[in-house]
């Protein structure tokens, strides 16, 4: 019994996946039609950027200050403190702001877009937007794609600087490094590319957790009780498609040995 439950969640788990693929080329043809509703679109990205934008600062203060922690007394105790800024800097920019800010974003505004759609479902008001001829990938869609797609980019710029401020704050109140020393690494160790693959990655991820939680917002079935099971399917499977494109970005990025920088960019 629980063998066949398992197939079948895994069966509509699958469906799911194929209707939010489905759905994303619907968003693209429509974007390129230039269907967008702009007022729907600054009240989501309103509700994306700056809503979220303390929780995401507050993490990655306390992220950069712990991995300076764990990185810092290694580094000094083999004579390259002063490479510390730069070692900081390299996983803020490449892994750790992308990735976590992403993931803030997926628990936060994922779950409140499959809620919110969910509840629209269960309750025929999406169906009430046909009957209005309103198209809900219009209406509804587009704007949290275009939001979460242009917010999130922003918002982990944000958490780099506050990343490297609760380093720095670190490195000199614990470790007593200096702070030009620590600024100076920080800035011969990042490129220019560093800089564009964060704003790849979010802008990846954004859109990414928008079309997974509005997708399974709209496949919801089954009154409040589906509505509570789509939350928490969308936001699981944001975290898991964040973590497996985060590896093949960053593969295509970052591959090889040598030169960090995107061969022929």
């Amino acid at each position: 019994m629980s063998k066949t439950t398992s197939k079948s969640s895994l069966g509509i788990w699958s469906q799911r996946l194929l209707a939010a693929i489905l759905l994303g080329g619907q968003v693209l043809v429509h974007l390129i039609r230039g269907k967008i509703h702009r007022h729907n679109t600054l009240e989501q990205m309103a509700a994306v950027g700056p809503d979220s934008l303390f929780i995401a600062l507050l993490t990655a203060v306390f992220v950069g200050a712990v991995f300076t922690i764990q990185v810092a007394r290694e580094f000094i105790n083999f004579g390259a403190g002063n490479v510390v800024g730069g070692v900081l800097a390299i996983a803020l920019t490449r892994e750790l702001s992308p990735v976590l800010t992403a993931v803030i974003l997926a628990g936060r505004v994922g779950s409140a877009f499959a809620a919110e759609i969910g509840t629209m479902r269960v309750t025929e008001q999406i169906d009430a937007l046909l009957m209005l001829k309103t198209d809900p990938i219009d209406y509804l869609v587009i704007p949290r794609v275009i939001a979460c797609g242009l917010m999130l980019p922003i918002l982990t710029l944000l958490s780099l600087v506050t990343g490297m401020l609760g380093g720095l704050i670190i490195v000199t109140s614990i470790y007593n490094l200096s702070e030009t020393a620590f600024l100076d690494s920080a800035r011969n160790f990042l490129g220019i590319w560093d800089i564009c693959s964060a704003l790849i990655k979010a802008g990846f991820f954004g859109v990414l957790i928008a079309v997974i939680g509005c997708s399974w917002g709209m496949t919801t079935t089954g009154g409040a009780k589906g509505v509570g099971q789509s939350t928490t399917t969308a936001v699981v499977t944001a975290l898991l498609m964040i973590f497996v494109c985060n590896f093949f970005l960053s593969w295509l990025m970052f591959q090889g040995t040598g030169s960090a920088s995107l061969q022929g960019f």
